[in-house]
């Protein structure tokens, strides 16, 4: 048995204009209050997370890095569960606001959602 770690190195990540552009061209959705989740399957053997947020919905520097920071850490201890996906998550005006504790709940939602939509696809 491998023992599983729970870093996020780069190639968790998605970095490239190309990458964003496959998942936006078909994804499939999840959606609250918080946060737009677009998700598509990928070839590799592990999922890849993407950040998209976005200036306009969030003016505050500070709250964009604490949706990005709850947004990581939450991919990174969800990341053996999750099959092989790409995924890019989107802020929302109420994201800005909420507690780190909502927010991370949310995304938990989010996940468990995405899974069970792109296995059954």
């Amino acid at each position: 048995m491998s023992k599983e770690t729970f870093s996020f190195p780069d190639s968790l990540r998605l970095k490239t204009p190309t990458d964003f552009q496959q998942v936006f061209a078909r994804p499939v959705k999840s959606t609250d209050r918080y946060f737009t989740l677009l998700a598509i399957k990928n070839e590799l053997e592990h999922p890849r997370l993407g950040l998209a947020i976005a200036k306009k919905n969030i003016k505050r520097a500070v709250d964009r890095n604490k949706v990005k920071r709850v947004s990581r850490e939450s991919f990174r201890l969800q990341q053996h569960n999750l099959i092989t996906l790409d995924i890019v998550v989107l802020a929302r005006r109420d994201a800005a606001n909420a507690s780190t504790a909502v927010l991370a709940k949310s995304l938990a939602k989010h996940w468990l959602k995405l899974e069970k939509q792109c296995a059954s696809s």
